[in-house]
């Protein structure tokens, strides 16, 4: 039975049926491999953002902004760039489907592993980072 409200407990299944808990050992490893996915996430985006911030003050101006004709697409840089964009985006997924899994504890993992990466890992030159899309899908 799939729970549609948030519940407390150590039986649930996580994304696949063959991730399931019975017990508080179980639980409390789930728990724990959430928080530091989480982490995990957060540092991935930090880096993903540096190394685009490095490639594009690398690469020169050009005066004629033609996107997809330009070669700029066939940069290692920018292929890192989107290798790392995607690997962040599954993650990101993953844990958003983790957390429809309306265990609370789930919740409060995740949550908690998404504070704590981003204290350790974006916050220290936070001020010298400049995002340029707002939107928090971007």
């Amino acid at each position: 039975m799939m729970h549609m409200t948030f519940y407390w407990g150590k039986k649930m299944t996580l994304l696949v049926d063959s991730w399931e808990t019975d017990s508080w050992t179980s639980y409390g490893l789930t728990l724990l491999a959430l928080f530091l996915f989480s982490a995990f996430y957060q540092y991935l985006e930090d880096r993903r953002i540096r190394f685009k911030l490095l490639s594009s003050s690398k690469s020169p101006p050009s005066s004629i902004a033609t996107p997809l004709l330009s070669s700029s697409a066939r940069n290692p840089a920018r292929f890192a760039s989107a290798l790392l964009f995607g690997i962040n985006s599954a993650i990101g997924y993953l844990l958003m489907l983790a957390i429809m899994s309306y265990n609370g504890g789930v919740f409060v993992a995740v949550v908690l592993g998404l504070a704590i990466g981003y204290l350790f890992f974006r916050t220290a030159d936070a001020e010298s980072i400049a995002v340029e899309n707002p939107c928090a899908c971007a």
